[in-house]
């Protein structure tokens, strides 16, 4: 069995790695971590998470030495985790977005010593959207425009989602396009379309999971590529995916890519 760590374990996505990994024979509990100020401190994970008691309590210190850590938390919360699994030498997947350039340089030290595998979406069907936007956008060029439309959940901290962006990301890879010249955050006024323009808009709606729609048009036909996901357990199942496929892999950076063999 490997021995996975939780960090942000009371948050949405982490009652839910809490939940699935105990059900999981191949992985084996040994941390659930949340901040200083969390009131859940001190209570049973897997009680926390609606479940039977996991034997491990919520705690804002690492006590244990797990084979993989996995971190769904916010943006501030990420350069403690890096730096402790930096310092205890533990492989690190992280699904949380809004990082800074700080932040990604932190992970990029860490991972000349330590595995760390990081996703905008830790969804299986998401990473396959980004590899099919890409084709289509390449297959497609120019006499196409191009419009990413995500929508999450009212409490969604970070705006366009990493998801959007990694889609973003997908299609200027395939097509040579600059993320920071050609990509268009929503529009208002006189704001004509920019031939080549790649077009970028959030929603926040009640408790929407998460919504992503690649529209590629041009005059007389449109195509789109659209991932709805129903529920936050196919976010937690990739993650564990991930997880258990890093627990043994060397020093690196790595992506969904790596653990689907895109």
């Amino acid at each position: 069995m490997i021995q996975v760590a939780i960090n942000g374990a009371t948050g949405r996505m982490g009652r839910r790695l809490v939940a699935l990994a105990g059900l999981d024979a191949d992985l084996e509990l040994v941390a659930a971590l949340d901040h200083a100020g969390c009131g859940l401190l001190g209570q049973d994970a897997g009680r926390v998470a609606g479940e039977d008691e996991s034997g491990v309590k919520v705690s804002s210190t690492l006590d244990a030495t797990p084979e993989v850590m996995i971190d769904f938390t916010v943006q501030p919360a990420v350069l403690p985790v890096v730096k402790l699994c930096h310092e205890r030498g533990v492989p690190l997947v992280i699904g949380t977005t809004g990082l800074t350039i700080q932040d990604e340089q932190a992970i990029d030290d860490a991972a000349r010593t330590i595995a760390v595998l990081q996703a905008p979406n830790m969804s299986l069907g998401v990473n396959l959207l980004f590899a099919l936007a890409g084709r289509v956008a390449k297959q497609l060029g120019d006499d196409y425009d191009i419009e990413v439309v995500e929508a999450h959940h009212r409490f969604k901290q970070d705006a366009p989602s990493g998801t959007a962006m990694g889609l973003v990301e997908s299609i200027c890879d395939a097509t040579g396009k600059d993320i920071g010249k050609d990509v268009k955050h929503g529009r208002s006024g006189v704001a004509p379309r920019t031939p080549g323009e790649i077009g970028v808009h959030a929603l926040r709606l009640g408790d929407e999971v998460g919504r992503h729609t690649v529209s590629f048009a041009t005059l007389g036909e449109e195509i789109q590529l659209t991932h709805h996901a129903t529920n936050r357990d196919t976010f937690a199942k990739g993650a564990l995916r991930a997880g258990k496929w890093l627990a043994d892999k060397p020093a690196g950076r790595y992506s969904m890519k790596d653990v689907l063999g895109l």
